[in-house]
């Protein structure tokens, strides 16, 4: 069958185009209508000239020509044929024979000289085998230029690979690593290989890479996973994480010389594997658990890493028969400051007061933020109570020392509740709660200090728990009530003041004074909801009385320090006055001396922009504090009341008796008010009177009473003063 035909058909991309050149018109006839028998497609030129023209306007596969032409010899065609088409295939039909021109004409790129007269067959035959060799080392090329290109692709793809590719051989030595290593790890590849992969590991995971490559069931269908570390090149970057995959290479699917030891072309190799960078992945991880157990502002351990290091704790201490402490921390005063200076301000307090703490503290101690501004501690392996009090104490003392935040020197303080196990409880729940318990009677007692934790303290922790849910229920339903305690002038028995008192309104314990609650309003952060409602009543109430014609009716009210301390004071009591159209000159506004001194400078400023206002300030329970002339002489104060202790010792106690003396003579020279509490008796009324005492409040005029009551005893006061008159 010819060259280019099947079963009888030719099939056109496989026929071969010659081109034919003679300047003998009737040889070019001949070899033309030879070669068309064979199947190939033959274009005929007649003289050099002629060909020149075809090969500018056609392609060819082969072309068969004479050298001897008239005008363009043979030669000058192929000259021409190797500009044009220089993967044409030339064979030479000549008479001449000497051996310059068959030399000359095979230098030109003849692929075989056929000398005429020529025999067809011989021709024919000929003409196949050079038409066959041409093929096959087309075929050849073909095939080198597409591994030629498939190697650059698969370089270029294991060298683009974001991971790094090696591969090992049986020592564990590199014997390929791809560019990547370079970027990832500082290595180029040729300083790897034929080092052992262990030259970067990092040395903690030595041990793990030796092993995973030894184990026993690894295969290319099984490879070994893992994370390592691996070492970066000298000290450009840190350590880096990366996850190695690795398997054994199949023998039979990677024929290599075993004596040929190349530098970097993968001989010899026994292990492929690939090793991507998760150092991102790993950092997220670590920072999304630091995030899930640790506080962010502080960095120390949060609620949920506390407990669990606790519940350790207390299985070691069960099984060592060992004794721990955990100590619950509250912030004294820190609500004052952070609602003075800002959440920002707040939360570096935050942080130094974590310094401080952690600077007490010992090794194996855990210290945690447990929200807000409220810390745990647990120290494991205490030798009793003693070692307790002891970093109590230190606790205490780091932050006796002034914060200085900005331009701002602050003061906190510390109120520390501690539970003892086994003896306080001897589960996690019950320690944390108890030393809560105890911290919150450490607030009852005046802060600033610690205790422990006894039985005593859980009945009256349920008993406070009850009454801190009825409260809530108390605020929401009204069910507070104000009652009022006149203020007597001491020369007319006249009524000039009213002192407004709360009082709770129980549905189930009755009537409930403020001792049995206002301590537990101040603790739940309730004593500001509870004195607005106070206020308004009281207002309400009293400037009905005014409005009713009892214009110098003073309504004196007791403020919390938690409401004095707090930065807006002033803008909020002044809106709430405003609100129930009550006269700022008739209010006057009783604080303790302890409140003042808290914060000398900042309350001065306060109360001086009160009584600019016009409201008056009395000093409640004066005696029992401070009692500096010195604060006296700086702040707008109008009136001292006298705490009822030292009323009720005249006529019992000498020293008592003093102490009137001396205050009621302190406020004459002061030029200020003077109101004596708790008077009850004829005796005690007549000896204030002497000192010229200027008005009394006590049961001698009657108790506290209810609005109702008051309005009564006001219409009979005018009544008699008006008979009197």
């Amino acid at each position: 069958m010819a060259p280019g035909q099947t079963n009888g058909h030719f099939s056109p991309e496989a026929i071969t185009r010659i081109l034919v050149v003679d300047d003998e018109p009737r040889l070019v006839s001949a070899l033309a209508s030879l070669l068309r028998n064979c199947g190939y497609e033959v274009t005929e030129a007649n003289g050099g000239k002629h060909a020149c023209e075809l090969i500018d306007t056609r392609n060819f596969d082969f072309a068969m020509l004479d050298l001897r032409m008239p005008e363009v010899d043979g030669f000058a065609v192929m000259t021409h044929l190797g500009r044009r088409q220089p993967e044409c295939g030339i064979i030479v039909v000549s008479g001449e024979s000497s051996f310059a021109a068959v030399s000359r004409a095979l230098r030109r790129g003849a692929l075989d000289y056929i000398r005429k007269p020529f025999d067809p067959e011989e021709l024919i035959a000929t003409v196949k085998r050079v038409i066959g060799k041409q093929t096959l080392v087309k075929a050849h090329e073909d095939v080198q230029v597409r591994l030629e290109k498939s190697e650059a692709l698969h370089r270029y793809i294991v060298n683009s690979s974001p991971d790094i590719v090696f591969m090992l051989d049986a020592n564990g030595r590199f014997c390929f690593i791809n560019s990547k290593v370079e970027s990832m790890l500082g290595y180029m590849p040729d300083e790897l290989c034929g080092r052992n992969f262990r030259y970067i590991l990092d040395d903690r995971d030595v041990a793990r890479g030796i092993y995973a490559l030894n184990a026993p069931d690894i295969s290319a269908d099984n490879p070994r996973t893992l994370e390592v570390r691996l070492k970066t090149r000298g000290s450009q970057k840190a350590t880096r994480h990366f996850e190695i995959t690795a398997f054994p290479v199949d023998p039979q699917t990677w024929a290599h010389d075993q004596n040929n030891r190349g530098g970097g072309g993968g001989q010899n190799a026994c292990y492929y594997g690939t090793a991507r960078d998760v150092t991102e992945r790993k950092e997220a991880e670590a920072f999304i658990n630091f995030q899930a157990y640790h506080d962010l502002l502080t960095r120390l351990p949060n609620r949920a890493l506390f407990k669990d290091r606790l519940e350790l704790a207390i299985t070691h201490a069960r099984r060592e028969q060992q004794t721990l402490a955990v100590m619950f921390l509250d912030l004294d005063r820190f609500k004052i400051i952070n609602d003075t200076l800002g959440h920002a301000m707040g939360d570096r307090l935050l942080q130094a007061v974590t310094h401080r703490l952690e600077s007490c503290l010992r090794k194996g101690d855990t210290l945690s933020r447990f929200g807000g501004d409220e810390f745990t501690l647990l120290l494991p392996s205490i030798r009793g109570p003693e070692d307790a009090s002891q970093i109590a104490r230190k606790l205490i003392k780091a932050l006796k020392t002034p914060f200085l935040l900005g331009e701002h020197e602050v003061f906190v303080g510390v109120s520390i509740g501690i539970a003892i196990y086994p003896d306080a409880g001897d589960s996690m729940d019950q320690l944390i709660q108890n030393a809560d318990i105890a911290m919150y009677h450490v607030k009852a007692k005046g802060k600033d200090s610690y205790s422990f934790f006894s039985e005593s303290m859980s009945v009256d922790s349920t008993h406070r728990l009850h009454l801190e849910r009825d409260l809530r229920l108390a605020l929401d339903r009204n069910e507070l009530r104000v009652f009022y305690q006149p203020q007597v002038c001491a020369s007319t028995n006249q009524i000039v003041g009213l002192e407004a008192l709360v009082r709770w309104q129980h549905p189930e314990r009755g009537l409930l004074y403020p001792g049995d609650f206002l301590g537990l309003a101040e603790e739940t952060k309730l004593i500001s909801q509870l004195s607005e409602q106070v206020l308004d009543q009281a207002c309400r109430d009293v400037g009905q009385w005014i409005r009713a014609g009892h214009q110098n009716l003073r309504l004196a009210v007791n403020l919390s320090p938690v409401e004095v301390e707090h930065p807006r004071f002033v803008e909020t009591l002044m809106e709430r006055v405003k609100a129930c159209k009550f006269p700022p000159g008739n209010l006057e506004i009783e604080i303790t001396e302890n409140v003042i001194m808290n914060d000398l400078e900042q309350i001065s400023l306060k109360l001086r922009e009160l009584a600019g206002l016009g409201v008056r300030i009395a000093i409640d329970d004066f005696g029992t504090g401070y009692s500096s002339l010195n604060y006296l002489h700086r702040l707008p104060i109008h009136t001292l009341k006298i705490d009822q202790s030292f009323v009720q010792g005249i006529h019992s106690g000498v020293d008592d008796v003093c102490i009137v003396n001396a205050i009621i003579a302190m406020a004459h020279g002061l030029k200020l008010e003077i109101i004596a509490e708790g008077v009850e008796t004829e005796k005690q009324l007549e000896y204030l009177r002497t000192l010229r005492c200027h008005q009394v409040q006590g049961f001698f005029y009657g108790p506290a009473q209810p609005a109702t009551d008051i309005s009564k005893l006001l219409v009979q006061t005018t009544a008699c003063n008006a008979i009197s008159s």
